[in-house]
Protein backbone atom coordinates (compact mmCIF):
# COMPACT_ATOMS: atom_id res chain seq x y z
CA UNK A 1 0.00 0.00 0.00
CA UNK A 2 1.44 3.51 -1.21
CA UNK A 3 0.27 7.04 -0.40
CA UNK A 4 0.41 10.27 -2.06
CA UNK A 5 0.02 13.26 -0.22
CA UNK A 6 -1.35 16.16 -3.02
CA UNK A 7 -0.91 19.58 -1.68
CA UNK A 8 -2.76 21.85 -3.76
CA UNK A 9 -5.75 24.30 -3.11
CA UNK A 10 -7.15 21.13 -1.17
CA UNK A 11 -5.22 18.55 0.50
CA UNK A 12 -5.65 15.06 -0.10
CA UNK A 13 -4.28 11.53 -0.28
CA UNK A 14 -4.13 9.33 -2.82
CA UNK A 15 -3.79 5.55 -1.54
CA UNK A 16 -2.40 3.25 -4.10
CA UNK A 17 -2.30 -0.48 -4.06
CA UNK A 18 -4.93 -3.90 -3.72
CA UNK A 19 -7.96 -4.97 -1.73
CA UNK A 20 -9.02 -0.83 -1.17
CA UNK A 21 -12.69 -1.26 -2.57
CA UNK A 22 -13.51 -2.99 -0.12
CA UNK A 23 -12.18 -0.92 2.90
CA UNK A 24 -13.05 2.37 0.66
CA UNK A 25 -16.56 3.34 3.58
CA UNK A 26 -13.79 2.98 6.46
CA UNK A 27 -10.66 5.31 4.37
CA UNK A 28 -13.82 7.83 3.69
CA UNK A 29 -14.96 7.49 6.94
CA UNK A 30 -11.79 8.71 9.04
CA UNK A 31 -11.73 11.56 7.15
CA UNK A 32 -15.69 12.55 6.83
CA UNK A 33 -18.06 11.63 9.53
CA UNK A 34 -21.06 9.39 8.07
CA UNK A 35 -23.27 11.10 5.61
CA UNK A 36 -25.56 10.95 2.23
CA UNK A 37 -23.43 9.19 -0.71
CA UNK A 38 -24.25 9.79 -4.05
CA UNK A 39 -21.63 7.21 -5.91
CA UNK A 40 -21.88 7.98 -9.57
CA UNK A 41 -20.67 4.98 -12.32
CA UNK A 42 -21.44 3.68 -15.76
CA UNK A 43 -23.48 0.53 -16.39
CA UNK A 44 -20.42 -1.39 -16.70
CA UNK A 45 -18.53 -0.75 -13.76
CA UNK A 46 -21.42 -0.57 -11.51
CA UNK A 47 -22.17 -4.44 -12.54
CA UNK A 48 -18.82 -5.36 -11.45
CA UNK A 49 -17.98 -3.08 -8.45
CA UNK A 50 -21.03 -1.17 -7.62
CA UNK A 51 -22.59 -3.88 -4.76
CA UNK A 52 -19.41 -4.17 -2.89
CA UNK A 53 -18.63 -0.36 -3.05
CA UNK A 54 -22.45 -0.01 -1.65
CA UNK A 55 -21.59 -2.58 1.15
CA UNK A 56 -18.42 -0.89 2.33
CA UNK A 57 -20.22 2.45 2.50
CA UNK A 58 -23.45 1.52 4.23
CA UNK A 59 -21.33 -1.05 6.89
CA UNK A 60 -19.12 2.47 7.68
CA UNK A 61 -22.79 4.40 8.67
CA UNK A 62 -23.07 6.32 5.28
CA UNK A 63 -26.85 6.67 3.55
CA UNK A 64 -26.25 5.11 0.02
CA UNK A 65 -28.08 6.40 -3.68
CA UNK A 66 -26.42 5.71 -7.09
CA UNK A 67 -26.51 7.51 -10.29
CA UNK A 68 -26.26 5.24 -13.13
CA UNK A 69 -25.26 6.03 -16.81
CA UNK A 70 -24.47 4.36 -19.86
CA UNK A 71 -20.59 3.72 -20.70
CA UNK A 72 -18.81 5.60 -22.99
CA UNK A 73 -17.41 8.89 -23.68
CA UNK A 74 -20.43 10.11 -25.42
CA UNK A 75 -21.75 10.22 -21.96
CA UNK A 76 -19.39 13.40 -20.81
CA UNK A 77 -22.21 15.27 -21.88
CA UNK A 78 -24.01 18.64 -20.74
CA UNK A 79 -27.25 16.02 -20.42
CA UNK A 80 -25.93 14.24 -18.12
CA UNK A 81 -24.40 16.45 -16.07
CA UNK A 82 -27.59 18.20 -15.73
CA UNK A 83 -28.63 14.90 -14.41
CA UNK A 84 -26.49 14.27 -12.44
CA UNK A 85 -27.59 17.50 -10.58
CA UNK A 86 -31.24 16.98 -10.65
CA UNK A 87 -30.31 13.50 -9.27
CA UNK A 88 -29.07 15.15 -6.34
CA UNK A 89 -31.50 17.40 -5.46
CA UNK A 90 -34.20 14.58 -5.60
CA UNK A 91 -32.31 12.42 -3.12
CA UNK A 92 -31.70 15.88 -1.00
CA UNK A 93 -27.76 15.67 -1.21
CA UNK A 94 -26.68 18.28 1.08
CA UNK A 95 -23.18 20.59 1.19
CA UNK A 96 -22.19 18.09 3.98
CA UNK A 97 -22.47 15.43 1.83
CA UNK A 98 -20.68 13.57 -0.74
CA UNK A 99 -20.61 12.41 -3.93
CA UNK A 100 -18.30 9.25 -5.07
CA UNK A 101 -16.99 8.50 -8.68
CA UNK A 102 -16.93 5.09 -9.13
CA UNK A 103 -15.31 4.21 -13.03
CA UNK A 104 -12.48 5.62 -15.77
CA UNK A 105 -11.80 9.07 -16.94
CA UNK A 106 -15.55 9.84 -18.14
CA UNK A 107 -16.80 8.51 -14.74
CA UNK A 108 -14.28 10.89 -12.60
CA UNK A 109 -14.49 13.90 -14.95
CA UNK A 110 -18.50 14.18 -14.77
CA UNK A 111 -18.82 13.17 -11.08
CA UNK A 112 -16.33 15.88 -10.40
CA UNK A 113 -17.63 18.62 -12.01
CA UNK A 114 -21.26 17.82 -10.77
CA UNK A 115 -19.28 17.98 -7.34
CA UNK A 116 -18.14 21.08 -7.97
CA UNK A 117 -21.07 22.69 -9.46
CA UNK A 118 -23.98 21.25 -7.36
CA UNK A 119 -24.92 23.76 -4.28
CA UNK A 120 -21.56 25.47 -5.39
CA UNK A 121 -19.43 22.37 -4.26
CA UNK A 122 -20.03 19.45 -2.51
CA UNK A 123 -17.14 16.79 -0.84
CA UNK A 124 -15.94 14.82 -3.67
CA UNK A 125 -14.53 10.93 -3.90
CA UNK A 126 -12.48 9.49 -6.86
CA UNK A 127 -12.23 5.67 -7.42
CA UNK A 128 -10.52 5.14 -10.58
CA UNK A 129 -10.59 1.71 -12.38
CA UNK A 130 -8.83 2.35 -15.19
CA UNK A 131 -5.21 2.70 -15.69
CA UNK A 132 -5.63 5.92 -16.84
CA UNK A 133 -7.74 7.54 -14.62
CA UNK A 134 -5.56 6.39 -11.96
CA UNK A 135 -2.12 7.69 -13.24
CA UNK A 136 -4.12 10.87 -14.32
CA UNK A 137 -7.54 11.94 -14.73
CA UNK A 138 -8.45 11.11 -11.16
CA UNK A 139 -5.52 13.65 -9.87
CA UNK A 140 -5.31 17.02 -9.89
CA UNK A 141 -8.40 18.61 -9.81
CA UNK A 142 -9.36 19.04 -12.97
CA UNK A 143 -13.38 18.23 -14.38
CA UNK A 144 -15.17 18.73 -17.18
CA UNK A 145 -17.96 17.16 -20.20
CA UNK A 146 -17.65 17.97 -23.69
CA UNK A 147 -18.98 19.96 -26.37
CA UNK A 148 -19.84 19.56 -29.62
CA UNK A 149 -17.06 21.83 -30.23
CA UNK A 150 -14.33 20.26 -28.64
CA UNK A 151 -13.21 18.09 -25.50
CA UNK A 152 -13.75 19.01 -22.05
CA UNK A 153 -15.09 23.00 -22.97
CA UNK A 154 -16.98 23.26 -19.71
CA UNK A 155 -15.37 22.38 -16.28
CA UNK A 156 -13.96 23.63 -13.45
CA UNK A 157 -10.87 22.99 -11.33
CA UNK A 158 -12.07 20.76 -8.23
CA UNK A 159 -9.96 18.99 -6.51
CA UNK A 160 -11.41 15.64 -4.48
CA UNK A 161 -11.06 15.30 -0.77
CA UNK A 162 -9.32 11.98 -1.13
CA UNK A 163 -8.53 9.05 -4.24
CA UNK A 164 -8.15 5.59 -3.61
CA UNK A 165 -6.83 3.40 -6.27
CA UNK A 166 -7.06 0.01 -6.08
CA UNK A 167 -5.30 -1.77 -8.65
CA UNK A 168 -7.05 -4.71 -8.58
CA UNK A 169 -9.96 -3.40 -10.30
CA UNK A 170 -7.48 -3.48 -13.21
CA UNK A 171 -7.76 -7.07 -13.57
CA UNK A 172 -11.23 -6.62 -15.28
CA UNK A 173 -9.91 -4.52 -17.91
CA UNK A 174 -10.12 -5.38 -21.48
CA UNK A 175 -6.63 -5.40 -22.95
CA UNK A 176 -7.36 -2.65 -25.40
CA UNK A 177 -8.40 -0.70 -22.24
CA UNK A 178 -5.85 -1.43 -20.20
CA UNK A 179 -2.92 -0.24 -23.13
CA UNK A 180 -4.85 2.84 -23.85
CA UNK A 181 -3.87 4.46 -20.27
CA UNK A 182 0.17 2.91 -21.21
CA UNK A 183 -0.05 6.29 -23.56
CA UNK A 184 -0.58 8.71 -20.54
CA UNK A 185 2.80 6.27 -18.16
CA UNK A 186 4.57 7.01 -21.07
CA UNK A 187 3.76 10.25 -21.49
CA UNK A 188 5.32 10.86 -17.61
CA UNK A 189 8.22 9.64 -18.95
CA UNK A 190 8.48 11.93 -22.38
CA UNK A 191 7.72 15.38 -20.19
CA UNK A 192 9.59 14.92 -16.95
CA UNK A 193 11.10 11.37 -16.09
CA UNK A 194 13.93 9.84 -18.21
CA UNK A 195 14.67 7.45 -15.59
CA UNK A 196 10.95 6.45 -15.56
CA UNK A 197 11.38 6.65 -19.44
CA UNK A 198 13.93 3.77 -19.12
CA UNK A 199 12.32 1.96 -17.30
CA UNK A 200 9.23 2.01 -19.29
CA UNK A 201 11.70 0.89 -22.16
CA UNK A 202 12.99 -2.16 -20.06
CA UNK A 203 10.66 -3.45 -18.14
CA UNK A 204 6.32 -4.59 -18.51
CA UNK A 205 3.78 -1.73 -17.34
CA UNK A 206 1.14 -5.09 -16.02
CA UNK A 207 3.93 -6.72 -14.33
CA UNK A 208 4.96 -3.74 -12.18
CA UNK A 209 1.21 -1.81 -11.90
CA UNK A 210 1.47 -0.70 -8.26
CA UNK A 211 4.86 0.90 -8.83
CA UNK A 212 4.07 2.90 -12.38
CA UNK A 213 0.85 3.95 -10.71
CA UNK A 214 3.00 5.31 -7.63
CA UNK A 215 5.15 7.12 -9.98
CA UNK A 216 2.72 8.99 -12.43
CA UNK A 217 1.00 10.14 -9.51
CA UNK A 218 3.88 11.55 -8.20
CA UNK A 219 4.74 13.22 -11.42
CA UNK A 220 1.55 14.79 -11.36
CA UNK A 221 1.57 15.94 -7.94
CA UNK A 222 4.55 18.10 -8.26
CA UNK A 223 3.25 19.32 -10.85
CA UNK A 224 -0.23 20.22 -9.80
CA UNK A 225 1.72 21.45 -6.89
CA UNK A 226 3.66 24.10 -8.56
CA UNK A 227 0.52 24.93 -10.66
CA UNK A 228 -3.03 24.08 -10.16
CA UNK A 229 -4.39 26.02 -12.10
CA UNK A 230 -2.10 25.57 -15.31
CA UNK A 231 -0.94 29.12 -15.78
CA UNK A 232 2.76 27.11 -16.62
CA UNK A 233 4.17 24.11 -15.85
CA UNK A 234 1.01 21.76 -15.69
CA UNK A 235 0.87 22.62 -19.61
CA UNK A 236 2.71 19.66 -20.11
CA UNK A 237 0.57 17.33 -19.08
CA UNK A 238 -0.70 18.29 -22.33
CA UNK A 239 1.76 16.28 -24.53
CA UNK A 240 -0.10 14.57 -27.34
CA UNK A 241 -3.37 16.11 -26.16
CA UNK A 242 -4.22 19.17 -28.57
CA UNK A 243 -3.60 16.92 -31.74
CA UNK A 244 -5.05 14.09 -29.48
CA UNK A 245 -8.15 15.82 -29.31
CA UNK A 246 -8.51 16.08 -32.91
CA UNK A 247 -8.44 12.75 -33.43
CA UNK A 248 -11.08 11.83 -31.35
CA UNK A 249 -13.14 14.64 -32.63
CA UNK A 250 -12.40 13.47 -36.34
CA UNK A 251 -13.20 10.04 -35.16
CA UNK A 252 -16.54 11.11 -33.14
CA UNK A 253 -14.87 9.33 -30.56
CA UNK A 254 -14.62 6.21 -31.82
CA UNK A 255 -10.53 6.35 -31.14
CA UNK A 256 -10.29 6.69 -27.41
CA UNK A 257 -8.84 9.05 -25.85
CA UNK A 258 -5.47 7.11 -24.81
CA UNK A 259 -5.30 5.92 -28.22
CA UNK A 260 -5.92 9.00 -29.65
CA UNK A 261 -3.40 10.89 -27.10
CA UNK A 262 -0.81 8.12 -28.29
CA UNK A 263 -0.97 9.27 -31.90
CA UNK A 264 -0.78 13.14 -30.59
CA UNK A 265 2.25 12.27 -29.08
CA UNK A 266 3.97 10.88 -32.31
CA UNK A 267 2.76 13.61 -34.16
CA UNK A 268 3.80 16.19 -32.09
CA UNK A 269 7.26 14.62 -31.76
CA UNK A 270 7.82 14.12 -35.39
CA UNK A 271 6.12 17.74 -36.29
CA UNK A 272 8.95 19.60 -34.16
CA UNK A 273 11.57 17.98 -35.36
CA UNK A 274 10.85 18.22 -39.04
CA UNK A 275 9.83 22.02 -38.37
CA UNK A 276 12.94 22.76 -36.68
CA UNK A 277 11.65 23.42 -33.28
CA UNK A 278 13.46 20.99 -31.84
CA UNK A 279 17.08 19.32 -33.02
CA UNK A 280 16.43 15.51 -32.62
CA UNK A 281 13.97 13.44 -34.01
CA UNK A 282 12.37 11.59 -30.43
CA UNK A 283 10.38 9.43 -32.53
CA UNK A 284 12.99 6.86 -32.50
CA UNK A 285 12.22 6.50 -28.55
CA UNK A 286 8.30 7.02 -28.61
CA UNK A 287 7.31 4.82 -31.50
CA UNK A 288 8.85 1.42 -30.25
CA UNK A 289 8.15 1.75 -26.68
CA UNK A 290 4.23 2.46 -27.70
CA UNK A 291 4.18 -0.78 -29.79
CA UNK A 292 5.65 -2.84 -27.38
CA UNK A 293 1.82 -1.54 -25.17
CA UNK A 294 0.10 -2.08 -28.51
CA UNK A 295 -0.97 1.19 -29.12
CA UNK A 296 -1.24 2.59 -32.37
CA UNK A 297 1.12 5.44 -33.90
CA UNK A 298 -0.52 6.22 -37.23
CA UNK A 299 -3.46 8.33 -38.34
CA UNK A 300 -6.02 8.02 -40.41
CA UNK A 301 -7.37 11.62 -41.20
CA UNK A 302 -5.68 14.49 -43.04
CA UNK A 303 -3.62 17.53 -41.52
CA UNK A 304 -6.65 19.67 -42.94
CA UNK A 305 -8.95 17.69 -40.70
CA UNK A 306 -7.11 17.69 -37.73
CA UNK A 307 -6.39 21.44 -37.87
CA UNK A 308 -9.80 22.44 -37.89
CA UNK A 309 -10.41 20.08 -35.25
CA UNK A 310 -7.72 21.32 -33.09
CA UNK A 311 -8.90 25.15 -33.62
CA UNK A 312 -11.74 24.75 -30.84
CA UNK A 313 -8.84 23.23 -28.71
CA UNK A 314 -8.83 25.14 -25.11
CA UNK A 315 -4.86 25.96 -25.08
CA UNK A 316 -5.37 28.25 -27.92
CA UNK A 317 -5.04 31.74 -27.47
CA UNK A 318 -6.09 34.49 -29.87
CA UNK A 319 -3.73 33.62 -32.71
CA UNK A 320 -1.62 31.33 -31.14
CA UNK A 321 -1.87 27.37 -30.11
CA UNK A 322 0.76 26.17 -26.70
CA UNK A 323 2.21 22.79 -27.92
CA UNK A 324 4.17 20.40 -25.63
CA UNK A 325 7.15 19.35 -27.48
CA UNK A 326 10.17 16.69 -26.47
CA UNK A 327 13.49 19.08 -25.50
CA UNK A 328 15.18 16.21 -24.29
CA UNK A 329 15.35 12.63 -23.22
CA UNK A 330 12.56 12.72 -20.82
CA UNK A 331 11.92 15.89 -20.73
CA UNK A 332 9.45 18.47 -23.01
CA UNK A 333 9.13 22.16 -23.49
CA UNK A 334 5.75 24.37 -24.28
CA UNK A 335 6.00 26.24 -27.25
CA UNK A 336 3.93 28.90 -28.74
CA UNK A 337 3.03 28.34 -32.72
CA UNK A 338 0.75 30.60 -34.88
CA UNK A 339 -2.60 28.82 -36.04
CA UNK A 340 -1.56 29.60 -39.61
CA UNK A 341 1.66 27.71 -38.70
CA UNK A 342 0.13 24.60 -36.91
CA UNK A 343 -1.19 23.07 -40.24
CA UNK A 344 2.09 22.64 -41.80
CA UNK A 345 3.22 21.50 -37.92
CA UNK A 346 0.59 18.93 -38.25
CA UNK A 347 1.31 17.90 -41.77
CA UNK A 348 4.86 17.16 -41.05
CA UNK A 349 3.51 15.56 -38.11
CA UNK A 350 1.87 12.82 -39.81
CA UNK A 351 4.71 11.52 -42.90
Amino acid sequence: METVRVSASREYDVIIGTGILDTAGERIKAIKKPCRVCVVSDDTVFALYGERLRKSLENSGFSVCEFVFPHGEESKSLENFGKIQEFCAENSITRTDLIVALGGGVTGDLAGFAAASYLRGVDFVGIPTTVLSMVDSSVGGKTAVNLKAGKNLCGAFYQPILVLADCDTLGTLPHETFCEGCAEIIKYGMILDGEFLEFLQDNSISDNIEKVVKRCVEIKRDVVNRDEFENGDRKLLNFGHTIGHAVEKCSNLKISHGNAVAIGMVIAARGAYKTGLISEDFTKILLPVLKANDLPTECEFSADELYRAALSDKKRSLDTISLIVPEKFGLCKIVKVSVEELETFIELGLK
